[in-house]
This record gives structure tokens, C-alpha cells and sequence, in this order.
């Protein structure tokens, strides 16, 4: 079996009517090997705001209470990663639903008590990944972790982006493609970058030119980067992105 491409959907770009989810049938139906990997904020916030629960971040982060949990996780690992599967499959591939709880596959930490329920990985158990490639099946991986406890593991809400990159460099993908809502990184005039180094993604971010859900998105492709994992940020919307990511969007290459 080849090595996998990790393809990370933004949730800002679920459910438009683009080729998302043709190109993903069609890479595997070829032998691409895909591995879909989403969150779902926007789709978390229209259900939030319907209970009358404000959303909060930090840092591009959603703050995840005892009252966001159960909420985040029916979204994601539910309603939006069984809709993803049921397009991919419409589209003329077979593919299978996973959280990073299920086969315990995203070992997590709370990464602090300001954001409450929200996991920083600490490592990542791909059997269950691995096992579905090996069937011909495209795992659909949500952003909802575990923290291991003395009783039942504790659920956490996880930055797809951060995820992304954590389980591209656990399988030793090939290549790791974010789908976003923009053309790609931006410099300080606001030119979109065909491609950025190490160095100079981390003076983006420094200055604050990098902001807001891309800080996350822009350390993800770093650290997938820094374990040798190619990476790139195309915008989804454009169709056929893809099959044409070569050719599209900010490649970032690894330091050194």
C-alpha cells in the first residue's frame, strides 16, 4: 500500500456545492489512498447560537465548557463527519466515520484550564486508520480526542488543523493538503504565497500578520513540516482543487 494523503476539510467550506468530495472518490478509486480528517466550527456555532450557548476563542480555539461539549462532539463525530461519509460515498468511493476516541487513536492532554475541554495530542494510535486503507475504505477522522482517566476516557473538542498534521506525520503521509476558504498565506501587503519557508511562517506569526484560525492551521503545517511531511493550503472552494493542488495555493517546506 502506498503512502496515504492526508486531506484536512475547513469547516468553513462544508456542505458548499464544490468537487470536495468527487476528487476524494475519485484519488481513491485510483490508489491515492485518502485520509479525511474535518472539524466542523461553523456548523458547531449555527447549533450553539440555536441553545442559546455563546461561543468564545482564544487564539483561534474554540473555549470548550461543560455546556460546548456535548454539543461539539454530536456535531462533529455525528451529524457533520456522517454527512462528509455520505457524500464521499455518493460520490462512487466507500468510506467509514471515525472520531480520534474511536480505537483510541488521538491520545490527548487539556491544553489549559482557560479553553476548559480542549485537547493538545500527545500521541497518536493510527491501527484503526490503518486497518480501514487496508480494506480500500476512506477513514473520515472528527476532531473530538480522549484524555485517558480512572474511569471512562474524557471526550475533548481538538483543533482539526493541529490533528491533521499529528496524524499525517503518525502514518507517514505523503502529503498533507489543508482546504480552506482562501487562496493560500498571506504576506504582510496581502499577496497570497505560492510557497513559505520555516523561517518565514514563524516571522509571520511573530509580527501578528498570521491571525485568528490560521495561527493554528499555519503551526499544524510546521510541525507536520519539521517531520517531513509535505504540506500545502489550497482553497477549496475553486473546483477541482485537488486534483490540481500542485499547482494551487502556499506550499510550506521544512526548516533546513
Amino acid at each position: 500500500m502506498s503512502a496515504p494523503l492526508v486531506i484536512k476539510i475547513g469547516g468553513s467550506t462544508l456542505g458548499s456545492a464544490d468537487t470536495t468530495f468527487a476528487d476524494v472518490a475519485a484519488m481513491a478509486q485510483s490508489g491515492e489512498v485518502p485520509i479525511v480528517v474535518h472539524g466542523g466550527g461553523a456548523e458547531a456555532s449555527r447549533w450553539l447560537e440555536r441553545m442559546s450557548i455563546p461561543s468564545r476563542f482564544e487564539r483561534g480555539l474554540r473555549v470548550t465548557d461543560e455546556q460546548v461539549l456535548p454539543v461539539v462532539v454530536a456535531v462533529f463525530a455525528g451529524l457533520v463527519n456522517k454527512r462528509i461519509v455520505a457524500a464521499i460515498n455518493a460520490a462512487g468511493a466507500v468510506a467509514a466515520g471515525l472520531s480520534g476516541a474511536d480505537g483510541r487513536i488521538l491520545e490527548c492532554r487539556l491544553a489549559s484550564p482557560e479553553l476548559g475541554f480542549v485537547g493538545e495530542p500527545v500521541a497518536v494510535h493510527p491501527a484503526a486508520i490503518s486497518a480501514l486503507l487496508a480494506a480500500g475504505i476512506v477513514p473520515v477522522v472528527s476532531s473530538i480526542g480522549f484524555v485517558p482517566a480512572d474511569g471512562p476516557d474524557q471526550l475533548v473538542n481538538v483543533n482539526a488543523d493541529t490533528i491533521a498534521g499529528e496524524i499525517a506525520a503518525a502514518v507517514g503521509a505523503r502529503e498533507l493538503v489543508f482546504l480552506t476558504d482562501v487562496e493560500g498565506v498571506r504576506d504582510a501587503t496581502g499577496s497570497a504565497l505560492a510557497s513559505l519557508s520555516d523561517s518565514d511562517a514563524r516571522a509571520l506569526l511573530a509580527s501578528g500578520v498570521i491571525v485568528g484560525g490560521m495561527v493554528p492551521k499555519v503551526e499544524a503545517c510546521l510541525h507536520a513540516a519539521a517531520l517531513g511531511v509535505p504540506v500545502r493550503i489550497i482553497d477549496g472552494r475553486e473546483a477541482h482543487s485537488l486534483l490540481a493542488r500542485r499547482e494551487r495555493g502556499t506550499a510550506i517546506t521544512p526548516a533546513g
